[in-house]
């Protein structure tokens, strides 16, 4: 497998419990690099402009307000394989289908306030990567 960049957003519900580390400690345990992380507030605006991609579904608006409700911890995950190594280290969109041990399945209030959020692909986790990060501040 080769090394690779993606995108992860520890998201409100985390953050407002103080999570932060208890989710970045199973990141590093799986072995994924934090190559680039900042904690900010998204304005409704921001978090809508990033999940454009989702504008026509009915839960859009609903998740900017959420996004938007309190800080994220956006940050760069670098690793072998790390699409798909954080895709299993988050486990399932709903908690309730989430494997044992994944953030998740530990951490998911709902299927809406599932704790973190990661890219899918490698064109998705460039443009998510580039939304939230200059190349100066990737520095693994």
């Amino acid at each position: 497998m080769a090394l690779e960049r993606t995108f992860s957003i520890i998201k409100p519900d985390a953050t407002r419990r103080n999570l932060t580390g208890a989710i970045n400690k199973k990141f590093e345990d799986a072995g994924l690099r934090i190559v680039a992380q900042k904690r900010i507030h998204l304005t409704k605006a921001q978090a809508g402009a990033f999940y454009a991609v989702h504008a026509e579904r009915p839960f859009y608006d609903e998740l900017c307000e959420f996004m938007a409700s309190a800080p994220i911890v956006a940050q760069v995950l670098e690793g072998e394989g790390a699409i798909a190594k954080n895709r299993e280290v988050m486990g399932a969109t709903n908690p309730a289908d989430a494997d044992a041990g994944t953030i998740r399945a530990e951490f998911a209030e709902s299927v809406g306030e599932n704790s973190v959020h990661g890219s899918d692909a490698p064109d998705t986790a460039a443009e998510e990567i580039a939304y939230f990060f200059s190349g100066l501040e990737l520095v693994g």
